[in-house]
């Protein structure tokens, strides 16, 4: 994907849209996670930017990013749809990867626990 491309895609939006974003991230994100968990190789990573999202404490611009790329991760059809084999996530990751190179700095720790307790509480759930 080029840069312009995920310029546009990672906007923060106004506020409606953000909450809008929300909404959906909210809805269908760890469905999409538990999809997707085989095929991006940094998922702890993007566990850690859904809690950072939802986090109050997160700067509005930094939170505005991060719904934009996590809303675009949980959409089944966006330019490569999800249920393409092998290639389904490779224009999410894309635009992960450009949401969390420019927000790194504001994913806490406790972010990050939350998402290494939340992703072992996905495994223990698929091994039952």
């Amino acid at each position: 994907m080029d840069e312009i491309k995920i310029g546009e895609i990672l906007e923060p939006g106004s506020a409606h849209q953000q909450r809008s974003r929300e909404e959906r991230v909210r809805a269908s994100f760890w469905k999409t996670v538990r999809k997707a968990a085989k095929n991006i190789p940094f998922l702890d990573e993007v566990v850690a930017g859904y809690f950072c999202a939802l986090d109050p404490a997160t700067p509005t611009k930094v939170r505005g990013i991060l719904l934009a790329s996590l809303a675009y991760f949980v959409l089944p059809l966006d330019i490569i749809p999800d249920f393409l084999l092998g290639l389904g996530f490779t224009d999410d990751v894309a635009v992960m990867m450009a949401a969390l190179s420019a927000i790194r700095n504001n994913i806490t720790p406790a972010h990050r626990a939350a998402a290494r307790q939340a992703i072992a509480d996905l495994d223990t759930d698929e091994k039952d």
